[in-house]
């Protein structure tokens, strides 16, 4: 990976390899993408991908990193610690599973980076880093609605956050099977909004006092 300033135009290139990558790996995987079809996604070639990223490997780890970053923004932007904790689990409540919806190559690189027993993330610094601020401030909600007596005592933050995710999570991940199983369409608006208010009932009955 690139750490030397680039100019704008490197700049544009780089992300142009980035996005192109996004597209070819959450289709394919690691071990099914192709490099020459990320350099003609992205208008430009091997020898540039190979010059600010060192490997179709190193592509990858970049990829996954952007995409968690991207993410973890969004997700600050919501400045929970600022809301009424109520009011807080429910906006991260709504925001991963709307988050996990509205982007499903993200679930495709996570399904695929477990594949691999997040062999490629365990070399990241940077996203692990992402984290622990964020349950930081989910303690701080917790501890402010402990202390308004609306959230029981003895919550874990991060066995909190990892139920929020795997409740939004495996049902985008699995919406069109599961929609084969019931016999009932789980894709459309309303059925995401369903689950939405389901979530938040199961995630706030868990934390009432």
């Amino acid at each position: 990976m690139v750490e030397q300033a680039l100019s704008p135009r490197a700049a544009a290139t780089r992300q142009r390899i980035l996005d192109a990558a996004l597209v070819e790996f959450a289709a394919n995987g690691l071990a099914g993408a192709r490099v020459d079809e990320i350099a003609a996604r992205a208008d430009a070639n091997k020898r540039m991908i190979y010059a600010y990223f060192g490997s179709k490997e190193d592509l990858w780890l970049a990829v996954l990193e952007t995409a968690y970053a991207q993410k973890r923004a969004e997700e600050h932007a919501l400045e929970t610690t600022t809301l009424p904790p109520m009011e807080a689990m429910r906006a991260l409540v709504r925001f991963n599973l709307r988050y996990t919806a509205a982007h499903p190559e993200f679930v495709a690189l996570l399904n695929q980076e477990n594949i691999h027993r997040a062999a490629y993330l365990k070399r990241s610094g940077a996203v692990p880093a992402l984290y622990s601020p964020l349950l930081a401030a989910l303690s701080r909600v917790l501890e402010r609605g402990q202390a308004e007596g609306v959230f029981r005592a003895g919550v874990d933050a991060m066995q909190l956050y990892v139920s929020i995710l795997a409740l939004g999570h495996f049902y985008i991940a699995n919406r069109h099977t599961l929609s084969t199983i019931f016999g009932t369409e789980l894709t459309t608006e309303a059925a995401l909004a369903a689950r939405e208010a389901h979530i938040e009932q199961v995630v706030l009955g868990y934390l009432r006092p």
